[in-house]
């Protein structure tokens, strides 16, 4: 997992509160920065329904905005 190309947001933090996203192929791989050992996987069609979803406000009751 290493060898991909991990990216973060630019609204995380320097070492903390940091998720990192890489993909392969069809595959999603998302991470803590501070704890890189677990990663959860997904599609990139699964991926992208989740996002819609937080776009639309599904989620928001999940977060103080």
């Amino acid at each position: 997992m290493e060898q991909l190309n991990w990216q973060r947001s630019s609204f995380s933090g320097t070492n903390t509160n940091c998720l990192e996203i890489a993909s392969e192929g069809e595959f999603v791989y998302i991470r803590e920065s501070d704890n890189p050992t677990h990663i959860v996987t997904t599609t990139r069609t699964k991926l992208n329904a989740w996002i819609l979803g937080a776009k639309d406000g599904e989620f928001d009751h999940f977060v103080d905005l």
